[in-house]
């Protein structure tokens, strides 16, 4: 048996040799996970002793993280908002600028309360679910063309007790739409060109859902439908929200009609790089 020290000089020396960024790092969350110990537990006991079954099950991980899948799929868990989210390989990992759509429609609804949400390729739910979670008044929909992203994003809403105020739907963006009317709605389409998935790190490219990433064309062509769709399905003076890729933000803007669209507006991500994109119905 090995020590956790000896494990975690192990683990880093097995993932630095197979390309895993911040090796040190993931070699301790590979091992917490392992152990069921905290960091707290790791640090002050290097010299505990693993048992033979977490020899077993860190080596597994070990094997599963240097052939590059993702330590999220790993692990089952992504923190997104401050929640914690079940993800699968059916949906994509939850990434910090999507926050950037859920804090952008806070400011929009909580001076009334709440409203009806709809949530375009909902994916584990990560956008609807944190939203419910903030707003106590409101409801939401979320749409997605993937059943088995629908089971993810089910069960994320009832862990965090928002079931009851989430639909969902397999949908392929507003096909199974009628009447409906919501004061917004969130998308985080797929975006990524297809040109460019080959050239995507290995965790996404191998790992993550295609039809999540990419609408196997230009990178804007589910933005197109999206927008020109939402206004069927918005209340007067809606609002729609996108997340869009780094070098989308102009042609994306130009999509949005100006007799019936207010002027869009941009939100940055930390590195300065618009990739939110939000407008109002007029």
């Amino acid at each position: 048996m090995s020590s956790i020290a000896e494990s975690i000089s192990r683990a880093e020396s097995v993932l630095a040799a197979s390309g895993v960024a911040e090796p040190r790092r993931e070699a301790m969350s590979l091992l917490m996970l392992a152990t069921k110990k905290d960091k707290a537990f790791i640090y002050a006991h290097p010299e505990h002793f693993l048992t033979r079954d977490e020899v077993i099950l860190l080596d597994s991980f070990l094997e599963r993280r240097s052939n590059r899948e993702p330590l999220q799929y790993i692990s089952g868990v992504q923190e997104f908002y401050g929640l914690d989210f079940e993800v699968t390989p059916h949906v994509l990992i939850p990434r910090p600028e999507t926050e950037i759509a859920v804090e952008r429609t806070l400011e929009i609804l909580r001076p009334s309360g709440g409203g009806f949400i709809c949530d375009v390729g909902t994916g584990s739910g990560c956008i609807a679910v944190s939203l419910l979670h903030e707003l106590q008044s409101a409801r939401a929909l979320g749409l997605d063309v993937s059943l088995d992203a629908l089971s993810v994003a089910r069960r994320n809403a009832k862990k965090h007790r928002v079931a009851g105020r989430l639909k969902l739907t397999e949908s392929d963006v507003f096909s199974s739409l009628a009447t409906e009317k919501f004061d917004l709605i969130v998308s985080n389409p797929p975006y990524v060109p297809a040109d460019e998935i080959a050239g995507l790190q290995a965790e996404v490219r191998d790992f993550e859902p295609h039809g999540a990433l990419t609408d196997r064309s230009d990178g804007l062509s589910i933005i197109a439908r999206i927008v020109q769709g939402a206004p069927q399905f918005l209340r007067r003076r809606g609002h729609l929200l996108l997340e869009i890729g780094v070098d989308q933000s102009e042609r994306a803007a130009e999509m949005f009609d100006k007799k019936v669209w207010r002027r869009p507006e941009l939100f940055p991500d930390l590195q300065g790089i618009a990739r939110v994109i939000s407008a109002r119905l007029i």
